[in-house]
Protein backbone atom coordinates (compact mmCIF):
# COMPACT_ATOMS: atom_id res chain seq x y z
CA UNK A 1 0.00 0.00 0.00
CA UNK A 2 1.18 3.35 -0.98
CA UNK A 3 1.04 6.62 1.04
CA UNK A 4 -1.24 8.84 -0.86
CA UNK A 5 -3.72 11.45 0.24
CA UNK A 6 -5.45 9.14 3.12
CA UNK A 7 -2.42 10.13 5.40
CA UNK A 8 -2.83 13.96 4.73
CA UNK A 9 -6.17 14.85 4.36
CA UNK A 10 -5.55 17.62 2.08
CA UNK A 11 -8.43 19.95 2.17
CA UNK A 12 -9.49 23.84 1.41
CA UNK A 13 -8.83 25.71 4.43
CA UNK A 14 -11.68 26.75 5.86
CA UNK A 15 -10.73 30.63 7.24
CA UNK A 16 -12.85 32.24 9.83
CA UNK A 17 -14.85 35.46 8.31
CA UNK A 18 -16.48 38.14 9.96
CA UNK A 19 -19.20 40.58 8.62
CA UNK A 20 -16.73 44.20 9.05
CA UNK A 21 -13.31 42.24 7.59
CA UNK A 22 -11.23 44.53 5.86
CA UNK A 23 -7.59 44.65 5.63
CA UNK A 24 -5.94 47.04 8.33
CA UNK A 25 -9.31 47.87 9.74
CA UNK A 26 -8.80 46.23 12.58
CA UNK A 27 -6.13 48.29 14.83
CA UNK A 28 -3.72 46.48 16.61
CA UNK A 29 -3.15 43.12 17.32
CA UNK A 30 -0.96 42.61 20.68
CA UNK A 31 0.72 39.16 20.88
CA UNK A 32 3.20 38.18 23.84
CA UNK A 33 5.29 35.40 23.78
CA UNK A 34 7.17 35.51 26.81
CA UNK A 35 9.82 33.49 25.12
CA UNK A 36 11.59 36.47 22.96
CA UNK A 37 12.57 35.47 19.21
CA UNK A 38 16.41 36.30 18.95
CA UNK A 39 15.80 36.38 14.83
CA UNK A 40 13.22 36.03 12.84
CA UNK A 41 14.72 32.98 10.27
CA UNK A 42 13.97 29.32 11.43
CA UNK A 43 16.60 28.15 9.71
CA UNK A 44 19.52 29.40 12.06
CA UNK A 45 17.26 28.79 15.61
CA UNK A 46 15.48 25.56 16.93
CA UNK A 47 13.38 27.92 18.76
CA UNK A 48 10.00 27.56 18.37
CA UNK A 49 9.88 31.42 19.14
CA UNK A 50 11.86 32.10 16.16
CA UNK A 51 9.89 30.18 13.98
CA UNK A 52 6.04 31.05 15.46
CA UNK A 53 7.29 35.12 15.25
CA UNK A 54 8.61 34.32 11.61
CA UNK A 55 5.31 32.44 10.24
CA UNK A 56 3.53 35.87 10.36
CA UNK A 57 6.17 36.72 7.44
CA UNK A 58 7.65 33.41 5.31
CA UNK A 59 5.65 30.78 4.48
CA UNK A 60 5.61 27.30 3.40
CA UNK A 61 3.81 25.91 0.35
CA UNK A 62 1.08 24.45 2.79
CA UNK A 63 0.78 24.11 6.47
CA UNK A 64 -0.65 21.66 8.89
CA UNK A 65 -4.33 22.89 10.12
CA UNK A 66 -5.57 22.56 13.67
CA UNK A 67 -6.51 19.19 13.31
CA UNK A 68 -3.53 17.68 11.94
CA UNK A 69 -4.85 18.08 7.91
CA UNK A 70 -2.18 19.59 5.41
CA UNK A 71 -3.78 22.18 3.79
CA UNK A 72 -2.74 24.50 0.75
CA UNK A 73 -1.46 27.67 1.35
CA UNK A 74 0.94 29.07 -1.45
CA UNK A 75 -0.60 26.59 -3.91
CA UNK A 76 -4.22 25.21 -5.07
CA UNK A 77 -4.00 22.05 -4.08
CA UNK A 78 -1.71 19.28 -2.25
CA UNK A 79 0.57 17.27 -4.89
CA UNK A 80 -0.43 13.19 -4.70
CA UNK A 81 -0.54 10.23 -6.78
CA UNK A 82 -3.78 10.79 -7.64
CA UNK A 83 -3.92 13.83 -8.87
CA UNK A 84 -0.26 13.73 -10.61
CA UNK A 85 1.78 15.78 -8.29
CA UNK A 86 3.41 12.59 -6.77
CA UNK A 87 5.06 10.07 -9.46
CA UNK A 88 3.96 6.72 -8.71
CA UNK A 89 7.61 5.26 -8.10
CA UNK A 90 7.79 8.01 -4.86
CA UNK A 91 10.73 9.60 -6.31
CA UNK A 92 9.16 12.88 -7.36
CA UNK A 93 6.61 15.22 -5.83
CA UNK A 94 5.73 18.56 -8.31
CA UNK A 95 4.51 21.55 -6.79
CA UNK A 96 2.32 24.53 -8.44
CA UNK A 97 2.61 27.86 -7.34
CA UNK A 98 -1.04 29.65 -7.46
CA UNK A 99 -1.26 32.51 -9.95
CA UNK A 100 -0.51 35.99 -8.32
CA UNK A 101 1.65 35.03 -5.14
CA UNK A 102 3.87 37.82 -4.47
CA UNK A 103 7.04 38.80 -2.03
CA UNK A 104 5.68 41.51 -0.04
CA UNK A 105 7.89 43.94 -2.29
CA UNK A 106 5.72 43.38 -5.05
CA UNK A 107 7.88 40.45 -6.46
CA UNK A 108 6.74 37.21 -7.91
CA UNK A 109 7.20 34.28 -5.89
CA UNK A 110 8.76 31.72 -8.18
CA UNK A 111 10.25 28.03 -7.92
CA UNK A 112 13.41 29.27 -7.79
CA UNK A 113 12.83 30.99 -4.51
CA UNK A 114 12.27 27.49 -3.19
CA UNK A 115 15.24 26.24 -4.85
CA UNK A 116 17.44 28.43 -3.61
CA UNK A 117 15.97 28.20 0.28
CA UNK A 118 16.66 24.11 0.06
CA UNK A 119 20.05 24.99 -1.31
CA UNK A 120 20.49 27.57 1.35
CA UNK A 121 19.69 25.08 4.29
CA UNK A 122 21.98 22.36 2.61
CA UNK A 123 25.08 24.39 1.78
CA UNK A 124 27.75 22.56 3.06
CA UNK A 125 29.74 25.13 4.88
CA UNK A 126 26.46 26.20 6.86
CA UNK A 127 24.48 24.99 9.84
CA UNK A 128 20.52 24.86 9.24
CA UNK A 129 18.44 23.60 12.45
CA UNK A 130 15.45 22.38 9.85
CA UNK A 131 17.86 20.35 7.44
CA UNK A 132 15.67 17.12 8.32
CA UNK A 133 13.33 18.45 6.66
CA UNK A 134 15.59 18.34 3.34
CA UNK A 135 16.28 14.73 3.69
CA UNK A 136 16.69 12.31 0.66
CA UNK A 137 16.17 15.57 -1.73
CA UNK A 138 18.77 14.99 -4.84
CA UNK A 139 17.74 17.57 -6.54
CA UNK A 140 15.27 20.39 -7.32
CA UNK A 141 14.49 21.86 -10.63
CA UNK A 142 12.20 24.93 -11.85
CA UNK A 143 9.73 23.59 -14.55
CA UNK A 144 8.41 26.76 -15.21
CA UNK A 145 8.22 29.98 -13.12
CA UNK A 146 5.76 28.53 -10.69
CA UNK A 147 5.76 24.84 -10.86
CA UNK A 148 9.28 23.05 -8.68
CA UNK A 149 9.97 19.55 -9.57
CA UNK A 150 11.51 17.83 -6.45
CA UNK A 151 13.43 14.49 -7.18
CA UNK A 152 14.28 12.39 -4.10
CA UNK A 153 17.92 9.67 -3.68
CA UNK A 154 15.05 7.29 -2.75
CA UNK A 155 11.50 6.66 -3.04
CA UNK A 156 9.56 8.74 -0.34
CA UNK A 157 5.99 7.50 0.65
CA UNK A 158 5.87 10.61 2.92
CA UNK A 159 7.36 13.32 0.49
CA UNK A 160 6.07 16.63 2.31
CA UNK A 161 8.81 17.32 4.53
CA UNK A 162 10.57 20.21 1.63
CA UNK A 163 7.89 23.37 2.53
CA UNK A 164 5.40 22.24 4.03
CA UNK A 165 4.59 23.16 7.69
CA UNK A 166 6.03 26.39 9.62
CA UNK A 167 9.71 24.79 9.87
CA UNK A 168 10.14 24.65 6.25
CA UNK A 169 9.04 28.25 5.00
CA UNK A 170 10.33 29.58 1.69
CA UNK A 171 12.93 32.34 2.14
CA UNK A 172 13.22 35.06 -1.02
CA UNK A 173 16.73 34.36 -3.18
CA UNK A 174 16.96 38.14 -3.55
CA UNK A 175 17.18 38.86 -0.15
CA UNK A 176 19.31 36.07 1.03
CA UNK A 177 21.42 34.98 -1.89
CA UNK A 178 24.46 36.68 -0.49
CA UNK A 179 24.21 34.82 2.99
CA UNK A 180 25.10 31.39 2.44
CA UNK A 181 27.17 28.81 3.80
CA UNK A 182 29.11 30.76 6.69
CA UNK A 183 27.68 34.06 6.11
CA UNK A 184 24.49 33.40 6.93
CA UNK A 185 24.69 33.91 10.73
CA UNK A 186 25.95 37.49 10.22
CA UNK A 187 23.27 39.04 7.88
CA UNK A 188 21.58 40.21 10.45
CA UNK A 189 19.40 42.74 8.52
CA UNK A 190 17.72 39.48 6.57
CA UNK A 191 17.69 37.49 9.50
CA UNK A 192 16.05 40.05 11.40
CA UNK A 193 13.47 41.21 8.58
CA UNK A 194 12.93 38.87 5.75
CA UNK A 195 10.84 39.59 2.95
CA UNK A 196 7.90 37.31 3.03
CA UNK A 197 4.78 36.25 1.29
CA UNK A 198 2.70 36.65 4.55
CA UNK A 199 0.00 38.71 5.98
CA UNK A 200 2.58 40.86 7.69
CA UNK A 201 5.48 42.76 7.30
CA UNK A 202 8.47 43.94 9.90
CA UNK A 203 8.67 47.06 10.09
CA UNK A 204 11.14 46.98 13.35
CA UNK A 205 12.92 44.24 15.42
CA UNK A 206 14.67 44.36 19.13
CA UNK A 207 16.36 40.47 19.75
CA UNK A 208 15.21 39.27 22.58
CA UNK A 209 12.88 41.91 22.68
CA UNK A 210 9.92 43.38 20.48
CA UNK A 211 9.24 43.10 17.06
CA UNK A 212 6.46 45.52 14.85
CA UNK A 213 4.38 44.20 11.92
CA UNK A 214 2.25 46.05 9.02
CA UNK A 215 -0.20 44.92 7.38
CA UNK A 216 1.21 43.17 3.59
CA UNK A 217 -0.22 45.53 1.21
CA UNK A 218 0.80 42.84 -1.57
CA UNK A 219 -0.55 39.83 0.81
CA UNK A 220 -2.76 37.59 -1.96
CA UNK A 221 -6.18 38.13 0.18
CA UNK A 222 -7.52 41.76 -0.61
CA UNK A 223 -9.21 41.73 2.82
CA UNK A 224 -6.71 40.21 4.92
CA UNK A 225 -5.58 40.58 7.47
CA UNK A 226 -7.64 42.53 9.14
CA UNK A 227 -5.14 44.01 11.50
CA UNK A 228 -3.27 46.93 10.26
CA UNK A 229 -0.31 46.68 12.66
CA UNK A 230 1.12 43.65 14.78
CA UNK A 231 2.90 44.42 18.69
CA UNK A 232 4.85 41.12 19.25
CA UNK A 233 6.30 41.83 22.67
CA UNK A 234 8.60 38.88 24.18
CA UNK A 235 10.34 38.31 27.29
CA UNK A 236 8.82 38.30 31.47
CA UNK A 237 7.19 34.99 32.62
CA UNK A 238 4.64 32.97 31.36
CA UNK A 239 2.36 34.71 34.69
CA UNK A 240 2.62 37.79 33.57
CA UNK A 241 1.91 36.79 29.75
CA UNK A 242 -1.09 35.04 31.22
CA UNK A 243 -2.11 38.00 33.45
CA UNK A 244 -1.75 40.73 30.78
CA UNK A 245 -4.38 38.37 28.73
CA UNK A 246 -6.97 37.12 31.35
CA UNK A 247 -6.99 40.10 33.60
CA UNK A 248 -5.23 43.79 32.82
CA UNK A 249 -6.19 43.11 28.79
CA UNK A 250 -3.40 44.58 27.54
CA UNK A 251 -2.71 42.10 25.21
CA UNK A 252 -5.09 39.89 22.61
CA UNK A 253 -2.85 36.63 22.59
CA UNK A 254 -0.03 35.45 25.00
CA UNK A 255 1.19 31.61 24.14
CA UNK A 256 2.59 28.89 26.19
CA UNK A 257 1.46 29.80 29.16
CA UNK A 258 3.59 27.15 31.37
CA UNK A 259 1.73 28.33 34.71
CA UNK A 260 -0.04 26.27 37.38
CA UNK A 261 -3.22 25.20 36.65
CA UNK A 262 -4.94 26.99 39.59
CA UNK A 263 -2.89 30.16 38.92
CA UNK A 264 -4.53 30.19 35.16
CA UNK A 265 -8.12 29.07 36.75
CA UNK A 266 -8.21 32.05 39.26
CA UNK A 267 -6.81 34.90 36.22
CA UNK A 268 -9.36 33.55 33.63
CA UNK A 269 -12.85 34.14 35.96
CA UNK A 270 -11.50 37.87 35.26
CA UNK A 271 -13.85 37.39 32.53
CA UNK A 272 -11.36 39.17 29.84
CA UNK A 273 -10.29 36.34 27.75
CA UNK A 274 -10.09 32.60 27.72
CA UNK A 275 -7.92 30.08 27.88
CA UNK A 276 -6.90 27.86 24.77
CA UNK A 277 -5.36 24.68 24.37
CA UNK A 278 -4.80 21.19 22.49
CA UNK A 279 -2.95 18.02 22.11
CA UNK A 280 -0.69 17.76 19.56
CA UNK A 281 3.35 16.14 20.12
CA UNK A 282 4.79 18.28 22.71
CA UNK A 283 7.25 16.29 25.39
CA UNK A 284 8.60 17.70 28.61
CA UNK A 285 11.56 16.26 28.49
CA UNK A 286 15.32 15.62 30.06
CA UNK A 287 17.82 15.90 27.31
CA UNK A 288 21.03 13.53 28.66
CA UNK A 289 23.96 14.73 27.44
CA UNK A 290 25.99 11.88 26.16
CA UNK A 291 29.53 13.84 26.01
CA UNK A 292 31.13 15.98 28.72
CA UNK A 293 30.78 19.98 28.90
CA UNK A 294 33.79 20.33 31.06
CA UNK A 295 34.98 23.85 30.04
CA UNK A 296 38.07 22.39 30.52
CA UNK A 297 37.85 21.16 27.69
CA UNK A 298 37.94 24.25 25.65
CA UNK A 299 36.58 24.58 21.59
CA UNK A 300 35.66 20.60 22.65
CA UNK A 301 33.79 20.68 25.19
CA UNK A 302 30.06 18.92 24.47
CA UNK A 303 31.27 17.49 21.17
CA UNK A 304 32.10 13.99 20.51
CA UNK A 305 35.66 13.76 21.03
CA UNK A 306 34.72 13.44 24.58
CA UNK A 307 32.03 10.89 26.07
CA UNK A 308 30.55 11.73 29.16
CA UNK A 309 32.00 10.33 32.38
CA UNK A 310 28.86 8.67 33.73
CA UNK A 311 26.07 9.24 31.45
CA UNK A 312 26.25 7.01 28.62
CA UNK A 313 25.81 4.42 31.12
CA UNK A 314 22.14 3.22 30.98
CA UNK A 315 22.23 1.94 34.54
CA UNK A 316 22.94 5.95 35.51
CA UNK A 317 20.07 6.99 33.37
CA UNK A 318 17.40 3.91 33.70
CA UNK A 319 17.76 5.16 37.84
CA UNK A 320 17.81 8.57 36.70
CA UNK A 321 14.36 8.15 35.01
CA UNK A 322 12.59 5.68 37.52
CA UNK A 323 13.54 7.60 40.54
CA UNK A 324 11.56 10.53 39.18
CA UNK A 325 7.42 10.71 40.05
CA UNK A 326 5.88 12.05 36.88
CA UNK A 327 2.56 12.11 38.79
CA UNK A 328 3.55 14.36 40.83
CA UNK A 329 4.98 16.82 38.50
CA UNK A 330 1.81 16.69 36.39
CA UNK A 331 -0.28 17.45 39.82
CA UNK A 332 2.21 20.39 40.61
CA UNK A 333 2.69 21.79 37.00
CA UNK A 334 0.08 20.96 34.23
CA UNK A 335 -3.58 19.75 36.26
CA UNK A 336 -5.33 18.82 32.81
CA UNK A 337 -3.25 19.80 29.99
CA UNK A 338 -0.40 17.54 30.86
CA UNK A 339 0.05 13.35 31.26
CA UNK A 340 2.42 11.43 32.21
CA UNK A 341 4.92 9.97 29.22
CA UNK A 342 8.02 7.27 28.80
CA UNK A 343 8.13 8.15 24.79
CA UNK A 344 9.72 11.21 23.22
CA UNK A 345 6.71 10.18 20.16
CA UNK A 346 3.93 10.43 22.22
CA UNK A 347 1.33 11.09 19.59
CA UNK A 348 -0.21 10.43 17.26
CA UNK A 349 -1.93 7.00 18.78
CA UNK A 350 -0.49 4.86 15.71
CA UNK A 351 3.31 6.12 16.82
CA UNK A 352 2.87 5.92 20.11
CA UNK A 353 5.12 2.88 22.11
CA UNK A 354 3.46 1.15 24.54
CA UNK A 355 7.48 -0.82 25.74
CA UNK A 356 8.64 1.61 28.18
CA UNK A 357 5.66 1.96 30.71
CA UNK A 358 8.07 1.18 33.47
CA UNK A 359 8.93 4.81 33.67
CA UNK A 360 5.88 5.29 34.96
CA UNK A 361 6.93 2.98 37.92
CA UNK A 362 8.37 5.71 40.41
CA UNK A 363 10.69 3.47 42.54
CA UNK A 364 13.81 5.39 44.26
CA UNK A 365 14.52 1.49 45.72
CA UNK A 366 14.70 -0.28 42.28
CA UNK A 367 16.73 2.99 41.24
CA UNK A 368 19.12 2.60 44.25
CA UNK A 369 19.66 -1.18 43.83
CA UNK A 370 20.29 -0.45 39.70
CA UNK A 371 23.13 2.10 41.12
CA UNK A 372 24.43 -0.40 43.57
CA UNK A 373 24.38 -3.37 41.26
CA UNK A 374 26.44 -1.28 38.28
CA UNK A 375 28.95 -0.31 41.15
CA UNK A 376 28.23 3.41 41.68
CA UNK A 377 29.07 3.63 45.68
CA UNK A 378 27.27 6.02 48.36
CA UNK A 379 30.07 8.02 49.51
CA UNK A 380 29.52 9.44 53.14
CA UNK A 381 28.38 12.77 51.43
CA UNK A 382 25.54 11.06 50.36
CA UNK A 383 26.84 11.18 46.29
CA UNK A 384 27.25 7.79 44.85
CA UNK A 385 31.28 7.55 42.93
CA UNK A 386 32.80 4.79 41.13
CA UNK A 387 36.83 4.64 39.95
CA UNK A 388 36.76 8.32 41.69
CA UNK A 389 33.80 9.47 39.72
CA UNK A 390 31.03 10.96 41.03
CA UNK A 391 27.23 11.38 39.82
CA UNK A 392 27.25 15.09 40.03
CA UNK A 393 25.05 16.60 37.80
CA UNK A 394 24.44 20.59 36.46
CA UNK A 395 21.14 20.84 35.36
CA UNK A 396 19.73 23.52 33.22
CA UNK A 397 16.25 24.54 31.77
CA UNK A 398 14.53 27.89 31.08
CA UNK A 399 13.64 30.22 33.29
CA UNK A 400 9.66 30.05 34.07
CA UNK A 401 8.00 29.21 37.75
CA UNK A 402 6.66 25.84 36.68
CA UNK A 403 10.16 24.46 35.17
CA UNK A 404 11.95 25.97 38.22
CA UNK A 405 9.45 23.85 40.49
CA UNK A 406 9.72 20.76 38.46
CA UNK A 407 14.15 21.43 38.79
CA UNK A 408 13.45 21.41 42.92
CA UNK A 409 11.33 18.53 43.21
CA UNK A 410 13.96 16.14 40.62
CA UNK A 411 16.47 17.28 42.50
CA UNK A 412 15.45 16.23 45.69
CA UNK A 413 14.52 12.71 43.75
CA UNK A 414 17.85 12.48 42.14
CA UNK A 415 19.74 13.29 45.73
CA UNK A 416 17.38 10.60 47.82
CA UNK A 417 19.15 7.99 45.16
CA UNK A 418 22.84 9.79 45.93
CA UNK A 419 23.06 11.85 42.37
CA UNK A 420 24.29 15.06 43.36
CA UNK A 421 22.10 18.11 41.13
CA UNK A 422 23.09 21.66 40.82
CA UNK A 423 19.85 24.13 39.12
CA UNK A 424 20.84 26.55 36.53
CA UNK A 425 17.75 28.12 34.86
CA UNK A 426 18.37 30.47 31.91
CA UNK A 427 16.25 33.40 30.39
CA UNK A 428 13.81 31.35 28.03
CA UNK A 429 14.95 34.38 24.62
CA UNK A 430 18.78 33.19 25.21
CA UNK A 431 18.37 29.38 25.87
CA UNK A 432 15.87 29.10 22.84
CA UNK A 433 17.65 31.93 20.97
CA UNK A 434 20.08 31.50 17.75
CA UNK A 435 22.69 33.43 19.05
CA UNK A 436 26.27 31.20 17.90
CA UNK A 437 28.30 33.39 20.14
CA UNK A 438 26.25 32.75 23.67
CA UNK A 439 27.33 29.48 25.73
CA UNK A 440 23.80 29.29 27.04
CA UNK A 441 21.92 27.84 24.32
CA UNK A 442 20.18 24.21 24.57
CA UNK A 443 22.18 23.38 20.84
CA UNK A 444 25.63 24.33 22.84
CA UNK A 445 24.61 21.95 25.64
CA UNK A 446 26.82 23.07 27.87
CA UNK A 447 25.44 21.26 30.99
CA UNK A 448 24.50 17.34 31.95
CA UNK A 449 21.03 17.62 32.01
CA UNK A 450 18.73 20.24 30.38
CA UNK A 451 14.94 20.08 29.89
CA UNK A 452 12.76 21.66 27.48
CA UNK A 453 9.73 20.43 25.54
CA UNK A 454 9.70 19.85 21.68
CA UNK A 455 7.43 18.80 18.91
CA UNK A 456 6.83 18.55 15.33
CA UNK A 457 4.78 19.66 12.24
CA UNK A 458 1.83 17.76 11.10
CA UNK A 459 1.34 14.44 12.18
CA UNK A 460 4.51 12.28 10.51
CA UNK A 461 7.29 11.89 12.48
CA UNK A 462 9.81 10.89 9.81
CA UNK A 463 11.49 13.89 10.04
CA UNK A 464 11.32 14.57 13.79
CA UNK A 465 13.06 11.15 14.40
CA UNK A 466 15.41 12.36 12.01
CA UNK A 467 16.78 14.71 14.52
CA UNK A 468 18.80 12.06 16.69
CA UNK A 469 20.63 10.35 13.15
CA UNK A 470 24.16 11.31 14.06
CA UNK A 471 24.61 14.24 11.40
CA UNK A 472 22.17 16.07 13.18
CA UNK A 473 24.76 16.69 16.48
CA UNK A 474 25.67 19.71 17.40
CA UNK A 475 29.05 20.94 16.85
CA UNK A 476 31.41 23.97 16.06
CA UNK A 477 31.33 22.73 12.21
CA UNK A 478 27.61 23.17 12.05
CA UNK A 479 27.44 26.35 13.99
CA UNK A 480 25.70 23.98 16.40
CA UNK A 481 22.46 24.44 14.64
CA UNK A 482 22.23 20.50 14.65
CA UNK A 483 18.92 18.79 16.36
CA UNK A 484 20.29 15.97 18.32
CA UNK A 485 21.27 17.96 21.81
CA UNK A 486 22.00 14.27 23.35
CA UNK A 487 24.85 13.49 20.80
CA UNK A 488 23.54 10.11 20.58
CA UNK A 489 25.06 8.02 18.18
CA UNK A 490 23.94 4.59 16.32
CA UNK A 491 24.60 3.29 13.32
CA UNK A 492 21.41 1.15 14.07
CA UNK A 493 19.31 4.05 14.68
CA UNK A 494 20.44 5.95 11.48
CA UNK A 495 19.38 2.60 9.37
CA UNK A 496 16.18 2.38 11.01
CA UNK A 497 16.17 6.50 9.69
CA UNK A 498 16.84 5.38 6.08
CA UNK A 499 13.89 2.59 6.68
CA UNK A 500 11.54 5.11 7.54
CA UNK A 501 12.44 7.30 4.88
CA UNK A 502 11.86 4.61 2.22
CA UNK A 503 8.53 2.72 4.30
CA UNK A 504 5.24 3.49 2.98
CA UNK A 505 2.22 1.05 4.94
CA UNK A 506 0.94 2.63 7.80
CA UNK A 507 1.60 -0.09 9.79
CA UNK A 508 5.19 -0.33 8.82
CA UNK A 509 6.20 2.89 9.16
CA UNK A 510 4.37 2.98 12.65
CA UNK A 511 6.47 -0.13 13.64
CA UNK A 512 9.92 2.01 12.68
CA UNK A 513 9.01 5.18 14.46
CA UNK A 514 8.15 3.05 17.75
CA UNK A 515 11.63 1.14 17.17
CA UNK A 516 13.42 4.48 17.07
CA UNK A 517 11.78 6.10 20.12
CA UNK A 518 12.59 2.84 22.44
CA UNK A 519 16.20 3.09 21.24
CA UNK A 520 16.31 6.24 22.20
CA UNK A 521 14.64 5.27 25.63
CA UNK A 522 16.77 2.30 26.18
CA UNK A 523 20.12 4.40 25.75
CA UNK A 524 18.97 6.91 28.22
CA UNK A 525 19.55 9.67 25.74
CA UNK A 526 15.98 11.25 26.39
CA UNK A 527 14.30 11.13 29.41
CA UNK A 528 10.60 11.97 28.59
CA UNK A 529 8.55 13.30 31.66
CA UNK A 530 4.90 15.14 30.27
CA UNK A 531 3.09 15.13 27.31
CA UNK A 532 2.44 18.64 27.36
CA UNK A 533 -0.69 20.30 25.77
CA UNK A 534 -0.35 23.62 24.15
CA UNK A 535 -1.89 26.09 26.41
CA UNK A 536 -2.46 29.80 25.53
CA UNK A 537 -4.66 32.84 26.29
CA UNK A 538 -6.85 34.84 23.89
CA UNK A 539 -9.40 37.96 24.75
CA UNK A 540 -12.40 37.58 24.14
CA UNK A 541 -12.66 39.64 21.14
CA UNK A 542 -9.91 38.06 19.23
CA UNK A 543 -12.00 36.12 16.82
CA UNK A 544 -10.92 33.51 14.25
CA UNK A 545 -8.18 31.91 16.30
CA UNK A 546 -8.11 28.05 15.58
CA UNK A 547 -5.72 26.61 18.54
CA UNK A 548 -3.13 24.43 16.41
CA UNK A 549 -0.51 22.15 17.92
CA UNK A 550 0.65 20.64 14.65
CA UNK A 551 2.06 24.13 12.98
CA UNK A 552 2.65 27.24 14.18
CA UNK A 553 -0.01 28.77 16.58
CA UNK A 554 -0.40 31.78 14.38
CA UNK A 555 -0.94 29.96 11.49
CA UNK A 556 -4.17 31.39 10.48
CA UNK A 557 -3.05 35.03 11.79
CA UNK A 558 -4.66 36.13 8.40
CA UNK A 559 -7.59 35.25 9.61
CA UNK A 560 -8.45 36.70 13.01
CA UNK A 561 -10.22 39.78 13.67
CA UNK A 562 -11.73 42.21 16.25
CA UNK A 563 -15.24 41.83 17.29
CA UNK A 564 -17.32 44.72 18.24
Amino acid sequence: MKLRSILIGATALVAATSAHAERASDGQLNIIYWQAPSLLNPYLSGGTKELEAASLVIEPLARYNEVGQMVPFLVDEIPTVENGGVSEDLTTITWKISDGITWSDGTPLTAEDAIFTWQYCTHPEGGCAQATNFSDVESMEALDSQTLKITFSVPKPFPYGPFVGAQSPIIQKAQFENCVGTLAVTCSDENFAPIGTGPFVVTDFKANDVATFAANENYRDPNKPAFATVNFKGGGDAASAARSVLETGEFDYAWNLQVEPEILTAMEAAGRGEIISAFGTSVERLMVNFTNPDPALGDERATVAHPHPFLTDTAVTRAMSIAIDREILVIAGYGSAGQETCNVLPAPAAFASPNNEWCKNYDPDEANRILDEAGWEMQSDGVRAKDGVRLSVLYQTSTNSVRQGTQALIKQMWEAIGIETELRNIDASVFFGGDQSSPDTFQKFFADIEMYTNNFDGTDPEAYMGNWTCAEIPSPDNAWLGMNMPRFCSEEYDALAAELSGTAALEERARIAIAMNDMLMNAGAIIPLIHRGGVSARANSLEGVLMNEWDSELWNAADWTRSN
